[in-house]
């Protein structure tokens, strides 16, 4: 049943996104008010896709089936209440319940979203197939070996990071006519944004993903080191892990260096965009610098970020939002201790 809390869709997309995303709470406020309906409204989207494929009582089958159902609500084309009926029940307690809230209030949101602009639709639109259709496929060969190299790494980051940065773009480029001068080259690195920020979390959260039976380190990489990955244990620590993690480091590394020309092509005048990207890129360096030296660390919250360091990364990108030449000083001082490819 939908909650009748709040005065609109809005108001309640607002509040459940504090709920589902404290980062995301945090940095998608500061872009245009036309820009933070659309992208809050396309991370929620995301999020319920999420939702089904990490739901551990739901069946393969039934993740694929939900998930196509999911694709043709956000097309306009299935009934949301029928989608969200039907998969509520089925939750176990390993769902959030501020998921669970987001799933039971599916029509909400799916009335923002034809509220959108055709353009905007769309491009939320494809991101949601995309990254649904991908996920389901990934899901099914789930397992700790890992993943085969890094060019199936790169896939998997695709399919939950890099459709989203061409999600953003496009809607960046609806935006502002500046922007879109740079369409072009801006899709090509919003790719690589995209995987470098969701190398970093794979990294950081390898031991928590092991606990769920996954693992999304390509073996060919920690082969080459001479390390096995269905040998990894948090009760030991062998270096030639440490040498393969070192290797992902630096290839995340080049991907968020990539991430820095992409905020470059944006106008400097677009102070708010600058900052929702910038406090990202912040933090995944951050993240990877404390990766890279505790690189025998056993579970994720050893290497997540203080507060007092998102608020000093907040405050940093804020200073130097508009200065290409000071953000690249800082990008290579901050990076100049992580290992290079």
């Amino acid at each position: 049943m939908l909650s009748h809390n709040y005065a609109n869709n809005e108001e309640y997309q607002c509040h459940i996104l504090k709920g589902v995303s404290r980062t995301f709470a945090l940095t998608i406020p500061q872009l245009p008010a036309p820009l933070c309906k659309v992208v809050s409204n396309g991370y929620l989207l995301c999020r319920i896709a999420d939702t089904i494929e990490d739901e551990p009582a739901l069946t393969p089958v039934q993740k694929r089936q939900f998930s196509q159902e999911f694709i043709q609500v956000v097309a306009g084309v299935a009934n949301p209440q029928i989608f969200s009926q039907a998969l509520c029940p089925l939750l176990s307690g390993s769902t959030l319940a501020a998921e669970k809230d987001l799933i039971a209030n599916t029509p909400r949101v799916i009335q923002l979203t034809h509220s959108f602009n055709p353009t905007q639709r769309a491009a939320l639109h494809r991101c949601i197939r995309i990254m649904a259709e991908g996920m389901a496929e990934f899901q099914q060969q789930n397992s700790l070996q890992g993943l085969h190299d890094l060019s199936e790494m790169n896939r998997y980051c695709y399919y939950v990071a890099g459709v989203v940065g061409e999600m953003l773009t496009e809607l960046f480029c609806d935006y502002s006519p500046q922007i879109a001068l740079h369409q072009v080259p801006m899709q090509t690195l919003a790719l690589s944004f995209g995987q470098g920020l969701q190398m970093t979390n794979i990294l950081k959260d390898l031991w928590e993903d092991r606990q769920r039976g996954a693992c999304w380190l390509p073996r060919e990489v920690f082969e080459q080191v001479g390390f096995d990955l269905t040998k990894l244990s948090p009760n030991t620590y062998d270096p030639a892990f440490g040498e393969g993690l070192a290797t992902l480091i630096a290839v995340a590394c080049t991907h968020l260096q990539n991430a820095l020309h992409y905020v470059l092509l944006i106008p400097p005048n677009e102070l708010g965009i600058r900052r929702f990207c910038l406090w990202a890129l912040g933090m995944a360096i951050l993240t990877l610098r404390r990766i890279n030296q505790q690189r025998h660390f056993t579970r994720g919250p050893q290497v997540k970020i203080s507060r007092r360091s998102v608020k000093t990364t907040i405050l940093v990108s804020n200073l130097a939002t508009r200065n290409d030449t000071l953000l690249q000083w800082l990008f290579n001082w901050l990076t100049r201790t992580l290992p290079k490819k």
